[in-house]
């Protein structure tokens, strides 16, 4: 880990917290919530040690980066904005781009506006999901989890903060980290009511939690939930796109636990042909077995070489 370096990078208007290490083609790896570029470790270490340039920023919100007040500074025109903009100060023309949760959305996004940016693409967790023009996402999750659900949930400002702050950082994290399927994520009491496990998984030690809680100790949790009060924005602006197809060649990647591969009707679309046609160079679907959705951290190995085996054609 010593050997990533950590640099401030402005970008956007914002000024960007970058982890980097390596020569050669360049990585551009896109956290999820509530997570860090820290995220990404095994990867940056993995990748960088077979000749790629492996670049992990804190998204806007997060750990050393800028946190602007606004949630409507938060929609997916600002995120890519920066990225684009850091690729620019970095003089990087193309990039592999990999995406988790959050990151794996605005991956998709990336895709769709700067296909031109990315020579491939691999996706954590979240398939690409095409705009509905007659509802949403907030509230279609709405109607089918109810109010509860977390996505919905998040939507109140200070609300989320405030169930946040009622437990322990690190406690928090390790909840939330612990969570797996199939069930979906609704929340009645917060993420304060969610179970603490008994002990540590094996993918991540107290040194793991203690650096995220670290991190959201000294930045709060806004920035990240502004992602999902800035959705329905997004959801307006990105009018002009809907229908569009993302053409960059791609590989998806999922645990069969994940809580958003058991949302109802997801598997149908991921492997019964709506995803294929919305992402018509989708090469290569990977369904991983008693994995959950911290993926790129629970098997911190295997989708080091998944990645790998994929950009490593282009």
């Amino acid at each position: 880990m010593e050997k990533i370096e950590h640099t401030i990078v402005p970008t956007n208007g914002i000024n960007m917290h970058i982890a980097s290490i390596g020569t050669g083609p360049v990585v551009l790896f896109l956290h999820g919530f509530p997570e860090l570029w820290y995220s990404w470790r095994h990867q940056l270490l993995y990748l960088s040690s077979l000749g790629y340039r492996c670049i992990a920023p804190d998204l806007r919100g997060y750990g050393d980066t800028d946190s602007p007040p606004s949630a409507a500074s938060y929609t997916v025109f600002h995120i890519i904005g920066d990225l684009v903009g850091l690729l620019d100060h970095l003089g990087i023309d193309q990039v592999f781009l990999v995406g988790h949760d959050w990151g794996a959305i605005v991956a998709w996004h990336f895709c769709s506006f700067r296909p031109d940016r990315v020579k491939a693409l691999v996706n954590l967790s979240v398939p690409y999901l095409p705009r509905n023009p007659a509802i949403n996402l907030v509230e279609g999750f709405r109607a089918l989890f109810g109010d509860d659900y977390y996505f919905c949930r998040f939507q109140e400002p200070g609300e989320s903060e405030k169930d946040f702050a009622s437990v322990d950082t690190a406690i928090l994290m390790k909840k939330i980290f612990a969570i797996v399927g199939p069930q979906p994520l609704c929340v009645p009491n917060g993420f304060s009511g969610l179970q603490t496990p008994d002990s540590l998984p094996s993918w991540y030690s107290d040194e793991d939690i203690n650096y995220y809680a670290t991190k959201f100790n000294e930045k709060g949790f806004t920035g990240g939930l502004n992602y999902y009060r800035a959705c329905n924005l997004t959801w307006e602006l990105t009018a002009p796109w809907t229908g569009l197809q993302i053409k960059v060649p791609t590989k998806f990647i999922v645990g069969d636990l994940d809580i958003v591969y058991c949302i109802p009707g997801m598997k149908e679309y991921i492997h019964n042909g709506g995803f294929k046609k919305d992402v018509p160079n989708l090469q290569d679907v990977v369904v991983m077995e008693g994995v959950a959705h911290f993926i790129n951290q629970e098997k911190a190995e295997e989708i080091s070489a998944h990645i790998y085996e994929f950009i490593n054609k282009f």
